[in-house]
């Protein structure tokens, strides 16, 4: 079938099928895995050290694909991007940049003279308005029910989705809640033009830095089995409901404020459970999809699941 749409073209891919920025994991060998089985594949940044490590990771990436990769900027976690990040983008000819979790508006100006595509995550209609206004080539929408980092209001995805297709002219791409050819689908009978999956492509045998802790627990639990830390601060997010997640909002009903947290949400804390999977020490980030994962499949395995359940649903709709 074909699966053209205005992001498979602007972004010079076979499928609308996108990897999340997933933070300490999105590097080479997952970013290569997605791009070669036809879909976007993105290296984190700011989970790098410096911007020699991104260069590094860049070069390791093109000797394991050649097919285009994006880099993902993560924002408000992480602070101001520096400018060198940046300038090995542009130097390695980086064809698409994502931008996360903060005010796009720097990082948008500085691509103004690239041919740089630039996706920037929105949570609202006020937000994906903002970002057509700055010059993004697409937006990508996420939902309550999604992994890591979400917006204020609590709007899931299938409302937020038709609210922004139709409030913005620029390609709309969907994330939170889709693991599976039937969320790809959905997506597109809502009007978007894409998808962008992160907590399901974590559990894959190409995520090689997560833990088998971390992966059994996406494997194993339900979609009730998130929770979401950090709205005592204004930044909510979704990670798996365990009991260091419940000693956070504990923390947070006592103290709701970042000095309290700070120690509890940090990265290290985060690469505990992760890394090496000592998940009474730490957190994992994840989306309300773990209800529908149930295995580890390679990447191409992933990818071509999805699409045979998306090449039947389509079939149904003629």
């Amino acid at each position: 079938m074909n699966w053209n749409t205005r992001v498979t073209e602007l972004l010079q891919i076979r499928y609308p099928i996108i990897q999340g920025g997933l933070a300490y994991l999105g590097y080479a060998d997952l970013a290569a895995a997605v791009s070669n089985a036809g879909g976007l594949g993105q290296i984190t940044a700011m989970s790098l050290p410096d911007a020699n490590s991104l260069k590094q990771e860049i070069h390791r990436a093109r000797a394991l694909t050649d097919r285009p990769f994006g880099v993902n900027l993560a924002m408000g976690v992480h602070g101001e991007v520096g400018t060198e990040r940046l300038e090995i983008i542009a130097e390695e000819n980086i064809p698409v940049v994502s931008v996360t979790g903060g005010d796009p508006t720097a990082i948008l100006k500085r691509l103004e003279s690239t041919n740089i595509k630039s996706l920037v995550l929105v949570s609202s209609r006020r937000q994906a308005q903002k970002a057509e206004q700055l010059g993004a080539s697409a937006v990508i929408v996420v939902g309550n029910e999604g992994g890591g980092h979400l917006g204020r209001d609590g709007i899931g995805s299938m409302i937020q989705v038709p609210s922004i297709v139709d409030a913005v002219r620029i390609p709309v791409i969907a994330a939170g809640g889709i693991g599976d050819g039937r969320g790809w689908m959905a997506a597109h009978a809502l009007g978007a033009e894409g998808i962008q999956m992160g907590t399901r492509f974590i559990a894959t045998q190409e995520c090689v830095d997560a833990s088998d802790s971390y992966k059994s627990a996406l494997v194993q639990r339900s979609e009730a089995d998130t929770t979401i830390i950090k709205a005592s601060i204004g930044f909510p997010a979704r990670v798996v409901r365990n009991p260091f997640a419940e000693k956070i909002l504990e923390t947070e009903r006592a103290t709701p404020n970042y000095e309290a947290l700070r120690n509890l949400i940090s990265g290290e804390v985060n690469k505990r459970w992760i890394y090496e999977g000592l998940e009474q020490e730490g957190f994992g980030w994840a989306g309300q999809v773990i209800g529908l994962i149930h295995d580890i499949p390679t990447v191409s395995e992933l990818m071509n699941r999805m699409i045979a359940e998306a090449e039947k649903i389509r079939g149904t709709w003629k």
